[in-house]
């Protein structure tokens, strides 16, 4: 396979599948469930809305001054409000093709700050490094607070608390069988895993290596619960939805990530996977498509807009450079 045709894939790709699946929703979906849902998008509460699209407002911001922390200990300080524009941009250049948005971001940071490509890609990259651990982290917290609501799904589909038991020491084993194998393997795919892994560590523990340590981290976790916060309170939205406990969102939320993760910002399967998580907790299929998708709207719209702005501000407010 060429490059010029793995590029291609990689762009294409994620584009057909965010639409498969948002046809494959239309046509799977009663006309009148599409009213239903079509309705309650129209009427849901602005206000709820708007106090989402703040809390992700004030994660971005967050999150450009979080940047500055991994930049000052390489001589840099770029301009906060350039940082808020890059990483706007950013989002919405990943709306088109998947992984461009960092390049985008880093090519900036040298166009308008004078970073070197390199050492503001690698500050990029320990974000996205502390990201997935944050994702791992959020994983975590939402088994342990929903362990008994994970033990029903499994023991309605004929898993009993033994089966339970047994696949999860059968998978710790088979986990440290897979760890022994990798370490000692010498083979391209055990060295890049071996690389990812020291990468992933490396980045998570340079936090405690930096100045502003504290800081960092907790800026970190208020990113984290702006992000959580936005389909919070997004569930007054929706009348089914409304008496949702933190817990049980924060499994829609982690349904969610995944979505966004493995297609263009989620497109067709964000909404999908929403419902899924929702339907765990008795929420009927049209109210938890409509949450779905009035969350999914909601911050895609937000990065389109700010996008654009971005795009046209950062060069206009930097003339000079």
């Amino acid at each position: 396979m060429t490059n010029s045709l793995k590029k291609t894939l990689k762009t294409v790709l994620p584009i057909a599948i965010g639409v498969f699946l948002v046809l494959y929703w239309y046509y799977n979906t009663a006309p009148s469930n599409r009213e239903q849902i079509l309705f309650y998008i129209k009427e849901a509460n602005v206000f709820w809305i708007t106090i989402s699209l703040i809390l992700g407002l004030l994660g971005h911001i967050s999150r450009a001054i979080r940047w500055n922390y991994l930049l000052e200990p390489l001589g840099y300080k770029p301009k906060l409000i350039n940082n808020i524009f890059m990483i706007f941009m950013a989002y919405l250049a990943n709306l088109g093709v998947p992984r461009t948005g960092e390049i985008l971001r880093a090519t900036a940071l040298t166009t308008y700050e004078g970073v070197p490509f390199e050492k503001g890609f690698g500050t990029i990259v320990t974000e996205r490094v502390i990201d997935v651990f944050m994702l791992l982290l959020v994983v975590v917290i939402t088994l342990v607070l929903q362990t008994e609501i994970i033990i029903t799904f499994f023991q309605e589909r004929g898993l009993n608390l033994n089966s339970i038991f047994m696949l999860l020491v059968a998978g710790v084993i088979g986990f440290l069988i897979f760890v022994l194998f990798i370490k000692k393997s010498e083979s391209n795919i055990a060295l890049r895993i071996k690389s990812f892994v020291k990468g992933l560590l490396d980045g998570v523990f340079s936090i405690f290596k930096m100045k502003r340590k504290w800081a960092f981290v907790a800026h970190t976790v208020f990113i984290w619960s702006c992000y959580i916060g936005m389909m919070w309170v997004i569930k007054f939205t929706v009348p089914s939805t409304a008496n949702l406990g933190l817990s049980e969102v924060m499994v829609a939320f982690v349904f969610g990530a995944f979505a966004m993760a493995t297609t263009n910002g989620g497109v067709g399967l964000f909404p999908i996977l929403v419902s899924k998580a929702l339907a765990l907790f008795g929420i009927q299929e049209v109210s938890g498509d409509a949450f779905g998708w009035i969350m999914w709207i909601a911050q895609t719209l937000m990065n389109i807009v700010f996008g654009a702005i971005s795009f046209l501000l950062l060069p206009l407010l930097n003339r000079n450079r």
